[in-house]
């Protein structure tokens, strides 16, 4: 079974051997099942099998059992024996237990390497379902990062894109110009998503070092692949965050990674466990988005593994691409459960010897119907399978094990200290702490010639001059063109009432005019 990997038995007698052919494995896959039916043990098995085969793996750890991949399974555990009676009854000869290398992921930096990105690559799209803004409020976010570009300002955290949307409320009347409408609803709307994206600890999403993609294909000394496992069990407080989170990776990848055709096995297999919270309440544009890559990131050489309680949780079009399929029970206990279990199997190749729809709601824990791709990619039948057991550590590991094996990976230290480089925010700052200073060396110059008038007036009115012909006055009168702000104007003054420099006061006329002459 060298260009397979060892799913389980099936057949009447569990006997008949049933895998997952590698050259198959990037056409994608499905994983479901009512809770409590053995769905995260599956995942867990064919993440082993991927990363015995030299196949990196990334997971989501939703119940922060699946760190025990990084420990062996031990004899005295209490499920031994059952594990080595279906290892026989299946004809897992193979079977032994033993530990897969694991590189850990936490969003918040508590359990894992910190994982971040930067908004710039998370992109107006991603963000605003991020967000959950509304369409208007989507159009605001995409003048922002349109204003950034063309500004040439890196937009790396939450005070990034804080400070840029001030920048354009304050210039929003030269901007709704060129662009569009920018209401300021749509800006204080966005700034308040922001502030609560902040409080559920989003923040620590953004910034740098970002990841970088090339840390998930590693392997260890002897070739097995690392499984990166990301810590979800906080992170799911957020749902939206996490399933915008997994979307933004799975994006990335498609994007980076260079086309290869077929290969004899992926570079990467993806697992999305918790996959509805991707598709509840998405828009269209997203859905598309999800199917496009889908249907193109197997060229790439990426495998994505769908892990969810009901197929109907994904949208039909992208259920469609998920070739290899492992159904674990569901149960129909309403009408609409019962329309889904039907659906459900008629998705499946039949076979002559059993229901599919019955076996569905029939098997037991550790059992499933699956089907997996045959030779030249055809869908194969149907067959109920008993899942083999896995190798490693079924469960959660020690807080000091995994503390350990994330001081000894070979990550360590790379992602631990958070950089600030020059960005949008300083660089705003930096300009309307410019405009402010010429502001008030301007006023102080405004100042010295009124005090110079007025010294002249009054050495007119000692010398009892009588004369008509009198010096010209020096003017403080700005002329009509300054009385409507530029885009620049407007927004140092913002900033730098912000900065608290001699708030209210006048800027004369030119005095901000090279505000972006740093461009």
């Amino acid at each position: 079974m060298d260009e397979g990997i060892f799913i389980g038995g099936g057949g009447e007698d569990y006997a008949v051997p049933q895998q997952l052919l590698l050259k198959y494995a990037n056409r994608h896959g499905l994983i479901a099942g009512a809770t409590g039916t053995g769905k995260t043990v599956t995942l867990q098995i064919l993440a082993e099998s991927f990363s015995a085969r030299g196949v990196p793996v990334f997971l989501s750890d939703v119940k922060g059992d699946l760190a025990g991949l990084a420990q062996a399974g031990s004899p005295e555990g209490k499920l031994h024996g059952p594990f080595t009676e279906r290892a026989a009854k299946i004809g897992f000869a193979d079977f032994a237990y033993r530990a897969f290398p694991v590189t850990f992921w936490d969003l918040y930096g508590a359990q894992g390497h910190p994982i971040r990105t930067t908004v710039s690559e998370m992109g107006p799209l991603l963000l605003a379902r991020l967000l959950e803004l509304t369409e208007a409020q989507e159009g605001v976010l995409n003048i922002a990062f349109r204003v950034a570009d063309e500004e040439g300002m890196a937009l790396l955290d939450l005070k990034d894109l804080q400070a840029l949307l001030t920048f354009v409320g304050e210039a929003r009347a030269a901007l709704s110009l060129r662009y569009g409408n920018v209401a300021p609803a749509s800006i204080g709307a966005i700034q308040r998503r922001l502030l609560v994206l902040e409080g559920q600890g989003g923040d620590r999403l953004f910034g740098e070092p970002a990841l970088d993609l090339a840390d998930l294909f590693l392997t260890d000394a002897s070739g097995a692949g690392r499984v990166n496992i990301l810590a979800a069990d906080r992170l799911m407080q957020s749902p939206r965050l996490y399933a915008t989170f997994l979307l933004w990776l799975l994006s990335e990848l498609f994007e980076e990674l260079p086309e290869v055709g077929d290969p004899d096995k992926p570079k990467l297999v993806f697992f999305f466990d918790e996959a509805h919270l991707l598709f509840d309440d998405a828009p269209k544009a997203l859905v598309d988005k999800v199917e496009q890559v889908a249907r193109l990131i197997r060229s790439k050489g990426v495998g994505v593994y769908f892990v969810t309680q009901n197929p109907a949780d994904v949208p039909e079009d992208i259920l469609g691409q998920l070739g290899n399929r492992v159904q674990h029970a569901l149960r129909a206990f309403t009408a609409k459960d019962r329309q889904d279990l039907r659906q459900a199997a008629m998705t499946y190749r039949d076979n002559p010897r059993f229901v599919i729809e019955d076996a569905i709601r029939e098997v037991g824990t550790g059992e499933a119907v699956t089907s997996m791709l045959e030779r030249k990619g055809a869908p194969g039948v149907a067959e109920r399978t008993l899942i083999r057991p896995p190798s490693s550590h079924l469960g959660p590991i020690a807080e000091a094990t995994r503390a350990a094996l994330i001081g000894m990976s070979p990550l360590a230290g790379k992602y631990d200290t958070l950089l600030d480089r020059e960005s949008a925010f300083e660089i705003l700052q930096a300009r309307a702490a410019d405009a402010a200073r010429e502001a008030a060396e301007a006023e102080r110059a405004e100042e010295r010639a009124a005090e110079e008038e007025r010294e002249f007036k009054a050495a007119r009115r000692y010398s009892g001059s009588r004369t008509g012909s009198t010096q010209p006055a020096p003017t403080t009168r700005r002329s009509s063109s300054s009385r409507s702000d530029s885009v620049g104007e407007a927004f140092a003054k913002s900033f730098a009432r912000q900065l608290g420099t001699q708030s209210g006061r006048a800027i004369v006329r030119g005095v901000l005019g090279g505000l972006f002459r740093s461009r």
